[in-house]
């Protein structure tokens, strides 16, 4: 799996910083927990403030476009996310096979 960030900007009113990135993969495609935790990694962020918002699949290719958000405080960012994004990132493994 590779990442490629696309574009990277600064929320100040949100207090987050929004992320653009595609994923390339062989094969199945990537859980949502393998991208948030290569996502982590690469932008040094916390695993607890990082949300993958949406993961979409080019038809007929092996890559996905994505969008996600690193919060500078997690009672912001409890505030903000809708619940249901919350339990797709932090929910547990049921949740994930459901995205």
């Amino acid at each position: 799996m590779e990442i490629e960030i696309l574009e990277e900007r600064e929320n100040p009113l949100l207090g987050r910083k929004e992320i653009r990135f595609t994923v390339s993969f062989d094969g199945q495609m990537v859980r949502r927990k393998e991208v948030r935790d290569r996502l982590t990694a690469l932008l040094n962020a916390s695993p607890e403030l990082l949300v993958v918002d949406h993961l979409r699949v080019e038809y007929g290719r092996p890559r996905a476009v994505g969008y996600a958000k690193v919060y500078a405080d997690e009672k912001l960012m409890n505030k903000i996310e809708r619940d249901h994004i919350i339990r797709r990132n932090f929910g547990g493994e049921e949740e994930e096979e459901g995205q």
